[in-house]
């Protein structure tokens, strides 16, 4: 069981009833696949509390079908759309919490579409319901990309994409090779290389208490943040 701060709990809360509002719209739930880090923490992948919804898009789906119906869901939920981008299935939404508490989530759909991606469907119990994921070897494989991904198209680092391999890596979890090759156009051994070289040229101590010391309850967060860059560089340089 994962362990949610007090102040985290009407966010969770929001989260959950999204999510169930999504996979109970059977246009939406029929052409997208849940999958990050949220979808990984309700399937028991990872023991961190994660603040977003994150799907894949189905090949042959209806773009503008789909924003239709996740806006008519958002205004049936009373969440505000904080953002106007008609051109992306990417949505920022408002709900009314109390001042100094979380009050936004980000809803997105990923519109790029690779053929070695696995799904499957999968009984969610935290929402009651049964859910197309992505395999925990395709979630793996995606993050060990999502490091450099991020920083080429937004220049960013994000420390929860370092833990998160960390504790793939931890629980003996595996990862599809052809997924890695398929999105970065190399051969996965020298992308390991490349990934080893950008971890450790780019983050450091304070990028993963900027982003995952709110994730994580603070013991455990105290006890991993000055072993963990060299424990996933460990990790990968061992593939």
């Amino acid at each position: 069981m994962i362990q949610i701060r007090q102040e985290d709990i009407l966010h969770k809360v929001q989260l959950q009833k999204l999510l169930i509002a999504v996979v109970d719209n059977s246009v939406l739930s029929q052409n997208t696949y849940f999958k990050g880090g949220t979808c990984a923490a309700m399937l028991g992948f990872l023991d961190r509390f994660s603040i977003d919804l994150d799907f894949d898009l189905k090949k042959g789906s209806n773009r503008d079908e789909l924003r239709k119906e996740f806006k008519k869901i958002f205004k049936s939920l009373d969440l505000t759309i904080g953002n106007n981008n008609e051109k992306t299935l990417l949505f920022t939404l408002k709900y009314m919490a109390p001042q100094g508490l979380r009050n936004t989530l980000k809803l997105s759909v990923y519109e790029d579409i690779f053929k070695s991606n696995d799904y499957k469907t999968i009984y969610l119990q935290e929402i009651d319901r049964l859910v197309n994921c992505q395999t925990i070897e395709t979630m793996f494989a995606n993050k060990l990309v999502a490091p450099i991904d991020r920083y080429n198209k937004h220049q960013k680092i994000a420390g929860r994409d370092i833990y998160d391999i960390h504790y793939f890596f931890s629980q003996g979890y595996k990862f599809k090779k052809e997924i890695i090759e398929e999105r970065m156009n190399i051969d996965v051994k020298k992308f390991i290389g490349n990934l080893i070289d950008f971890i450790e040229n780019n983050f450091n101590e304070k990028i993963l208490t900027e982003d995952l010391s709110t994730l994580l309850p603070y013991k455990k967060f105290n006890k991993i943040r000055k072993v963990l860059k060299q424990e996933t560089l460990m990790f990968l340089r061992s593939c």
